[in-house]
């Protein structure tokens, strides 16, 4: 089943295979993960409440990953995600809550994704997909490369309180998150 996206296209939508089904109330692991700000982030030792947005992997004008890369259930739309968590940076400071994107993409990638969308908040790099193994998130293969599914975790004190799974459509994805926070803060 395919549902159009803001832009027009036809893009097949991702079910719930419940592969996120172990992840609620799970203390995330102990582990440095490299930022886009240039320092190390544990979200295992942040105080108070975090959002931890999980997507494939942002891509760049300049080079499209191929029209197969929309045929993936949940592939397509990490710009238009990432935006929306950027374009709700005022919601997030008025509820004190901590936004991040998490991607196996490689940090190079992620720190021009980061300016290029004036993003307001630090991606993390997971390249060694170290944090997904640990919390066995799920992943896909594309042109020889491992991405983690799209996702996100609602963190408090380094426990998993909430996981959104799957996310569609993720142009949207930020209004929801921020919807669920007020009505249950």
């Amino acid at each position: 089943m395919a549902e159009a996206d803001k832009g027009g296209e036809e893009l097949p939508v991702p079910i719930d295979d419940g592969a996120c089904n172990h992840l609620r109330r799970r203390r995330v692991p102990a582990m440095s993960l490299a930022s886009t700000a240039g320092e190390k982030v544990d979200l295992s030792a942040l105080k108070g409440t975090s959002v931890v947005y999980v997507y494939p992997r942002i891509g760049h004008p300049d080079q499209p990953p191929g029209p197969e890369w929309a045929d993936i259930p949940g592939a397509k739309g990490c710009t238009p995600e990432a935006c929306g968590f950027r374009d709700h940076n005022l919601e997030w400071r008025a509820l004190g809550v901590r936004v991040f994107g998490l991607s196996a993409q490689p940090l190079a990638e992620q720190h021009e994704a980061h300016e290029r969308l004036g993003l307001t908040f630090d991606l993390l790099n997971d390249s060694d997909l170290a944090f997904a193994t640990a919390l066995e998130l799920p992943t896909f293969e594309f042109k020889g490369q491992t991405y983690i599914q799209r996702l996100t975790l609602v963190v408090e004190k380094g426990v998993i309180t909430k996981v959104f799974y799957p996310v569609f459509p993720p142009g949207e994805h930020a209004a929801e998150v921020a919807a669920w926070l007020e009505g249950n803060r």
